[in-house]
């Protein structure tokens, strides 16, 4: 069975346009391979994400890792971590382990039924796959959800609250 099929556009291009600010990485550089560390198979490390110049009123961040070049229609959700106060504006590399790693907010179940994050994994053989990291200021304190809500609904009610959106992306092939 072949996996060849077109390349997914970005899927942020087709979201209600928001103002954008400033995210960096010590870990990720933007269109450019992963390191190994963030790499499911070498460690499942959460890259070091700090970021500025959020729009003014807000309230609380949202963090995702989201691959669209999975084989499935909808994607695949490696990393939501929501709730996270408005006077965080950093996660250190491997804050993603767990909630107690983080400075603030909590983690969503990822597309592989974790409480944290999940490096790239794409299928060997398969294209180039691109993980988008995207900071969210949110214009609430809290999105009102729990832990065992899905990252798709997650990305639902952003819809309805970004104020703003920064985005780093990298790249991984097995």
């Amino acid at each position: 069975m072949s996996l060849e099929r077109p390349v997914s556009p970005n899927p942020y291009l087709f979201l209600p346009t928001v103002p954008t600010f400033t995210v960096t990485s010590t870990d990720v550089t933007d269109g450019q391979p992963l390191k190994l560390e963030q790499v499911n198979a070498h460690g499942d490390t959460s890259p070091q994400l700090a970021w500025s110049g959020a729009p003014e009123g807000t309230q609380s961040y949202v963090v995702t890792c989201f691959d669209p070049d999975a084989p499935i229609p909808s994607g695949f959700w490696h990393w939501s971590v929501v709730d996270i106060p408005a006077d965080v504006t950093e996660l250190a590399t491997g804050a993603g382990a767990n909630d107690a790693s983080l400075p603030g907010g909590f983690h969503v179940r990822n597309d592989g039924g974790g409480l944290n994050f999940m490096g790239a994994a794409p299928p060997q053989a398969d294209q180039v796959h691109r993980y988008y990291f995207v900071v969210h200021a949110v214009s609430e304190k809290t999105l009102g959800i729990d832990a065992h809500t899905s990252p798709a609904v997650v990305g639902f009610k952003l819809a309805f609250c970004t104020l703003g959106r920064a985005i780093v992306m990298g790249t991984y092939q097995w």
